[in-house]
């Protein structure tokens, strides 16, 4: 008889979940792509001189592959903390999937938001020890309503960088590392699995939505992804880790928001921030009523193609996600006593 023991399994569970949240989506996704195309269910992209028709969301197939890989993992470890992931991660999926079938005001997607953190709270997957820099804070009153404010500015913040191709997966890849590292120290083997989950997930998304895209993630598959991210970081005691390694993201959603002083969705705003020149290339607009964004900024200095955009919005997300490992070592030292 062959006795395993717990390492082996967990081992087992870390391959499976992994293999299986890449594989599924890379497998899928071709196949989702035919039939978005075969319903017309595709959008122009805009920044290209032919402006091809991509097929969107690309959400339904993501959701699968992140459903199938915790559940897996679920069944390995019975750790209700992976149920309250994926039930965090399913929420914000049908929020953004409802957004994807009919524009809905902009109060919508943060303020439904709210239901996706609920999960995490009702079956309390949460440490009320916040880690910060130089230790840590003990705030059981506050760790809750945080929770509420965090899966909503998370999921829109990943919803509101997806302004070109495969900017939104590959930013959240590079975003990944550092909490990745972060759980690692100081949260807990299965969550760390679910971290993996969203990172091999998200890397086969990449594969079709890098530039020239092949399919868009559509609000389904960003607001998931970036709930996925919120609740692995609050499970995973690397709050503040995401916080820094999402910084030019939320950088972006703060000066869109202070520009247009309300919620409002990004098909409403009359004025663009940036649009494209004769040859193609985007450039920041003049117009002092258009909202300011990451994206015009950038093009402040001059016109840029949109692959030189991205890469640029790829260096800043490089550049943080050091700033995050640089803090995860300070915390090391003086949250754990040691490095």
């Amino acid at each position: 008889m062959i006795v395993f023991d717990n390492n082996f399994i967990f081992l087992i569970s870390i391959i499976l979940s992994s293999t299986v949240s890449f594989f599924s989506v890379y497998l899928l996704m071709p196949k989702a792509i035919k039939y978005l195309i075969s319903k017309g269910q595709v959008v122009d992209d805009y920044h290209k001189p032919e402006k091809p028709r991509i097929p969107r969301p690309a959400g339904p197939v993501l959701i699968i592959g992140v459903t199938i890989s915790l559940l897996l993992l679920y069944l390995f470890t019975l750790n209700l903390e992976i149920i309250a992931i994926l039930f965090t991660t399913i929420i914000a999926f049908f929020v953004g999937y409802i957004d994807d079938k009919k524009v809905m005001p902009g109060w919508f997607k943060p303020a439904a938001l709210i239901a996706a953190a609920m999960p995490i709270i009702l079956l309390h997957a949460y440490d009320t020890n916040l880690n910060l820099i130089f230790g840590h804070a003990f705030i059981p009153l506050l760790y809750i309503p945080l929770i509420l404010i965090a899966i909503p500015i998370v999921g829109n913040t990943i919803n509101s960088i997806d302004v070109l191709n495969g900017v939104a997966s590959g930013y959240l890849l590079i975003a990944c590392i550092p909490l990745i590292i972060s759980v690692y120290i100081f949260g807990n083997m299965e969550i760390l699995v679910a971290a993996l989950s969203l990172f091999f997930v998200t890397l086969a998304l990449y594969k079709y939505h890098k530039f020239p895209s092949k399919i868009f993630p559509g609000d389904s598959g960003t607001l998931m992804l970036g709930a996925m991210y919120g609740a692995i970081a609050i499970i995973g005691k690397s709050e503040l880790i995401a916080v820094i390694a999402l910084l030019p993201a939320i950088f972006n959603s703060f000066l869109f928001l202070s520009s247009v002083k309300k919620v409002v969705e990004h098909r409403e705003i009359n004025s663009r921030p940036t649009f494209l020149t004769k040859d193609f290339k985007l450039t920041a607009s003049k117009d002092q009523k258009a909202p300011i964004t990451l994206l015009r900024l950038i093009l402040v200095d001059g016109s840029l193609t949109e692959k030189e955009s991205t890469n640029k919005i790829f260096k800043l997300a490089i550049f943080s996600a050091l700033l995050a490992l640089i803090t995860i070592a300070i915390q090391y030292y003086f949250v754990i006593g040691r490095i």
